[in-house]
């Protein structure tokens, strides 16, 4: 095992090749064009055209897939499309070889055969395939490739999807599997479990098998798909995608695919009858109804309304003797969709206490509910009785599910979270009451009296009858505070001040601060407004640096800022209480520049969404550290408002800085990013928008967010920071900009684009941008800029449309457009 003190040589991965254009292959060269590792991205020789076609098409089409594979558009030039026929002599300098193609066995070792001479020796190659054996792939290598040969499978679609196992063969040097770990985990940003050669590995075989499970037991209680959606998606901490809507994206005819994989390399499972295609999907299979991909499967959309299969008609008994299947003459009907649990069932769910929501469920005589205990009861007993067959440690097990399908907890973690004995204990009572899917008995470890598989020790591993710590390899020391188990503990550091709004921290003795806010979705009141001022006071007095960064609930985490708390707003707007609404605008642009003017430099620790007055602190900050996953904004024209917690002065200070000349050329990039309320769909996006900085930093993986982010706070301190002077005599765009602005914004009014109200909002942001109403060229100081965003805010939140629109974003959750 690899120690801290004994680190692994890095794994130097300039370039990789990715074998097979289709759409996994694609999307994962898109992946590590992302992370900035130039690719090749191969498939065979197209029959007409250009030879790379097929690859070239591929490329193309990254840029139509929802969600985008790249997070940025311009990416897609990067990768290098290549055929087998011509480009092979590309493999000569790639580190790094992942195949992707079809799921067949003789066609990826046709291929091994091929690429062998050209792969240089100290190149690592890798299998994405999701079940076939790795140690059957790997004996089809030439002898001095097979140490360097593993598996690494990612989940669909790569870019977002946490799980990557990687799968070592017997032969694979710990040294590779080391290096790719590292890589996989730091530079793709990806949370790493190493699986077993076992077929469907853990994730999809755990996780099929739930869908499995909750297939069998819908018709077992009779259910519609959209009541068992409505049972196993959020209601459990689970994607609203579900069960049923999980197949149709994933493809009806590849979930046939995955069902018959297990079928034909299981055949020994105690569950192996249940490793069938449901009549009823097989119907829809053989309709040509495919799922999301060809407009329909379980469900389809008739026009704005979402309808769901009505089981009625395609429901064939399993007992039925010689049924040859569903007629697929008949046309297939579709009814409403409903998605709506039972009342006792939705009460049953709300309840906090695992223990008793589980009792109750297996007590309930609602369908419902029977349905639910049912899929868990199986699932539990599944998972037990494979562990030792399939990974190290239960952890690998609930990583896999959590990070590859999205559960909140995963099946281990939900059963110790239940009460593990009082589970056990019914398990075994459904067993001999031949309730359960599988006769087969539950390891006589789990009824050895503990109280669950994770602890202070570690996790179980059945293999080994030991609990095992987490790994020591010395990636993980950058997860200062990585995804934790159920009861997993770790060091809250210690407080150095706090308020009703914010706590001031520190974690070790580096001297770095950590502040972090105490309002739901961080939202910024008057609490967090004071709490941030009076935390850098003291970082000037005690501390080196400051990092603000948000904790997260167990398991999730955490926004950087929603922005402003609306409500405390709108009830000073309701009560005509001007003043103290304006006093609220300049406390939070004093907020903003006691941030900019701290005499300890404030790096923000950006993840999930950062709107509004979230967006302007980290605009404010001396450096911002940005996880890829980061949908920054400045939303405030969504609301009928415009940025004024220093926002629109920053741009425009930005502006001037960039070009003195003519600061209006670079204000146009970032106009129509304020005044249409733009989000970035990633850290690089932000960076195109003129959110974020070239000089910020983008960071793959989360989990390491507040470890770079520190590292970035405390190479500033130790630089000599100091915090940017006033500006004094910043030159504007003035009245001739604030007209051109306008002007532009004619043509969408004219086409219905926008609203009267909308142009207004659109008009005082240019001339926040600008300057105000003085010449082109005059110059002004950062005080004038912050006094016009303040009068142009207060008198918009006066308006009767941008009231209604603040009260209708906070009742629904959507913008208003009036």
């Amino acid at each position: 095992m690899t120690t801290a003190s004994s680190p692994t040589p890095a794994l130097r991965i300039r370039k990789a090749a990715v074998l097979g254009a289709g759409v996994m292959g694609a999307q994962i060269a898109a992946h590590l064009t992302n992370a900035g590792v130039e690719t090749v991205l191969f498939d065979l020789p197209a029959k007409e055209g250009p030879k790379s076609g097929i690859a070239l098409k591929a490329i193309a089409n990254l840029a139509k897939l929802s969600p985008a594979p790249l997070a940025d558009k311009a990416l897609a030039a990067a990768i290098i499309p290549a055929n087998y026929d011509e480009d092979l002599a590309h493999l000569k300098d790639v580190d790094l070889v992942i195949e992707a193609i079809a799921e067949r066995m003789d066609w990826k070792l046709d291929l091994y055969r091929k690429i062998a001479p050209f792969v240089c020796a100290t190149a690592v190659l890798a299998s994405n395939t999701s079940g076939l054996s790795i140690n059957g792939l790997a004996e089809a290598l030439p002898e001095e490739m097979r140490h360097r040969f593993t598996g690494v499978h990612f989940f669909n679609p790569p870019r977002y999807m946490h799980l990557v196992e990687l799968i070592p063969t017997r032969l694979t040097e710990q040294n590779v599997v080391d290096g790719l770990e590292a890589f996989l985990t730091t530079t793709v940003g990806k949370g790493v479990v190493i699986a077993k050669d076992t077929p469907n590995f853990i994730g999809n075989r755990i996780g099929v098998f739930s869908m499995l499970a909750a297939m069998h037991h819908t018709d077992q209680f009779k259910l519609g798909f959209d009541t068992v959606d409505a049972l196993t998606g959020p209601a459990l901490g689970r994607p609203k995608s579900a069960t049923y809507r999980t197949a149709d994206v994933v493809g009806l005819d590849t979930m046939a695919h995955v069902i018959k994989t297990m079928a034909d390399t299981l055949p020994d499972d105690p569950w192996h009858q249940y490793f069938k295609v449901p009549a009823w999907l097989q119907g829809l299979i053989d309709k040509g109804a495919l799922g999301q991909k060809t407009g329909g499967g379980f469900y389809k959309k008739v026009g704005k309304d979402i309808v769901v299969l009505d089981v009625g008609n395609m429901r064939i008994p399993p007992q039925e003797p010689g049924h040859p299947g569903p007629d697929t003459s008949k046309e297939l009907n579709f009814r409403p969709s409903e998605q709506k649990p039972s009342d006792e069932v939705a009460a049953i769910l709300a309840l906090r206490d695992p223990s008793e929501k589980f009792a109750k469920l297996r007590a309930s005589s609602d369908p419902q509910a029977q349905f639910l205990w049912a899929t868990f009861r199986d699932l539990f007993h599944y998972t037990a009785y494979h562990l030792a067959d399939i990974a190290d440690t239960a952890r690998d097990v609930d990583f896999a599910i959590r990070w590859g399908y999205g559960w909140k907890l995963g099946p281990f973690e939900t059963w110790q979270a239940a009460g593990w004995q009082q589970v056990a204990g019914w398990i075994n009572e459904d067993i001999a009451s031949g309730k359960a899917m599988s006769s087969a008995p539950l390891p006589a470890w789990v009824t050895d009296g503990r109280s669950g598989v994770h602890g202070k020790a570690g996790s179980y591993s059945a293999s080994a009858n030991v609990d095992k710590p987490r790994s020591q390899h010395p990636v993980y020391a950058r997860q200062l505070f990585p995804d934790p188990l159920i009861g997993e503990k770790f060091d809250q550091g210690s407080t150095v001040w706090e308020n009703d709004g914010v706590r001031l921290w520190t974690l070790g003795d580096d001297g770095v601060g950590i502040l972090s806010f105490k309002t739901k979705m961080n939202t910024v009141n008057d609490h967090v407004l004071d709490g941030i001022q009076h935390a850098i006071k003291l970082a000037e007095e005690q501390l080196k640096a400051v990092v603000i960064w948000q904790t997260g609930e167990p398991g999730s985490q955490s926004n950087f800022s929603a922005g402003a708390d609306l409500k405390g707003a709108l009830g000073l707007l309701k009560e005509g209480r001007i003043a103290d609404f304006e006093k609220m605008v300049e406390n939070f642009q004093a907020t903003s520049m006691a941030i900019k003017f701290s005499l300890v430099p404030v790096v923000s620790a950006v993840r999930g969404m950062a709107f509004g007055g979230g967006c302007e602190f980290q605009m404010h900050s001396a450096r911002t550290v940005a996880a890829l996953e980061s949908y920054i904004g400045l939303v405030e024209a969504g609301v009928g408002l415009l940025p004024a917690g220093g926002g629109l002065h920053e741009l425009a200070v930005r502006a001037a800085k960039a070009n003195p000349g003519d600061p209006f050329e670079e204000l146009k990039k970032v106009f129509e990013t304020v005044a249409m309320a733009k989000v970035s769909a990633s850290a690089f996006e932000a960076k195109n928008l003129g959110l974020l900085r070239d000089n910020d930093v983008v960071v793959f993986n989360s989990f390491e967010l507040l470890y770079i982010a520190k590292q970035v706070a405390r190479a500033l301190a130790e630089s000599g920071y100091r915090p940017p002077l006033p500006g004094r005599n910043i030159p504007v765009a003035g009245d001739v900009g604030t007209a051109t602005f306008k002007a532009s914004l004619a043509n969408l009014q004219a086409g219905y684009f926008a609203s009267s109200h909308d142009i207004d909002i659109a008009t005082r942001i240019a001339d926040c941008l600008c300057g105000g109403v003085i010449e082109r060229g005059s110059t002004v100081d950062e005080e004038w800029l912050l006094a016009l965003e303040r009068k142009h805010f207060v008198a918009l939140a006066q308006t009767e449309k941008t009231q209604a629109r603040i009260a209708h974003t906070m009742t629904t959750g959507k913008p208003l457009r009036n």
